[in-house]
């Protein structure tokens, strides 16, 4: 079994090149593979490997400057999730285009998963899902309002439309794992809204730890790794992916006239042109070789 860790944790790093290699080269040396984003404002990623390896990054990444309080949250599958490994440098750990935003200057309220549901039943409370459109599409929950963004660079812009629909309002908001939540709730106060929420530990925690019987969750959630989706207990859900559009899909999508296998899907077939999907089937071929030769893949970019 492979035990996945996705982390996140702002702190400033003045110098975020120079944590890169030390990084990547013990990944490698551990088995493990995924993603790591390195900006000024701290660190964010999935990473899976075998027990001990796992350990031992976490263990190296909590030693960084500011990272001794770093939290994460783990599961495992029986497939590598990850084909390579990349340790990445970023303006964002994850792209608002906000300069201003500083998450540990000013946090709104956390709410725990079992507190969840009472909070976003109540009549004034509005509740937002701050997730892009495609992993909005598989599961979201009750009642959440759906900002249709492409990007979680578009939410400012959604926001400054929509904010007199939610004048007197408690705003209550949720990602993933809980990262996106951390910017959109210091940008939100920063815009003058006094009541802000969001879920503790993300959609994960909450599926982790709430029983399905009790859960206002719908559908299943989108993970940014070879899982796809997950249901209540982190079960690996029924959903694949696009390698065209990067985008999930079910198995049935499969069968549709669209589908071409790492090239496009029935969202995507209309989005690149003939000259890219060439591209993309000479891609997918490389692929196909490289798994036969068994090759691994470690990069710095």
């Amino acid at each position: 079994m492979f035990t996945i860790a996705a982390l996140y944790h702002f702190t400033q790093f003045p110098d975020p090149a120079a944590i890169q290699p030390a990084l990547l080269e013990l990944c490698q040396a551990q088995s493990v593979r995924g993603t790591l984003l390195l900006a000024k404002e701290g660190i964010n990623g999935t990473i899976a490997g075998p027990r001990a390896g796992i350990d031992t990054v976490l263990a190296h990444i909590r030693a960084l400057p500011g990272c001794a309080d770093l939290d994460w949250k783990e599961a495992t599958a029986k497939d590598a999730p990850f084909g390579k490994m990349k340790v990445r440098l970023k303006k964002e750990i994850v792209t608002m285009g906000q300069p201003d935003i500083d998450p540990k200057a000013r946090v709104g309220n956390y709410v725990e998963p079992e507190e969840w549901n009472e909070l976003i039943r109540s009549d004034d409370v509005v509740v937002i899902d701050t997730r892009n459109d495609y992993e909005v599409a598989i599961g979201t929950f009750e009642g959440a309002i759906d900002p249709e963004t492409a990007t979680f660079r578009e939410f400012p812009a959604w926001w400054e439309d929509n904010k007199d629909r939610f004048h007197n309002k408690r705003v209550a908001m949720f990602c993933t794992g809980g990262i996106r939540c951390e910017k959109s709730t210091n940008f939100l106060l920063g815009q003058g809204v006094d009541d802000v929420y969001h879920l503790k530990g993300g959609i994960l925690r909450y599926l982790e730890e709430m029983p399905a019987n009790d859960s206002t969750w719908e559908g299943e959630c989108f993970v940014f790794d070879n899982r796809v989706s997950v249901g209540h207990g982190l079960v690996e859900g029924p959903h694949e992916l696009c390698h065209g559009c990067r985008r999930p899909i079910l198995p049935a999508d499969k069968e549709r006239t669209e589908f071409e296998h790492g090239v496009s899907c029935h969202q995507c077939i209309k989005e690149s042109s003939e000259q890219d999907k060439m591209r993309f089937r000479e891609r997918q071929k490389q692929i196909v070789l490289a798994r036969a030769r068994g090759e691994e893949h470690f990069r710095i970019s």
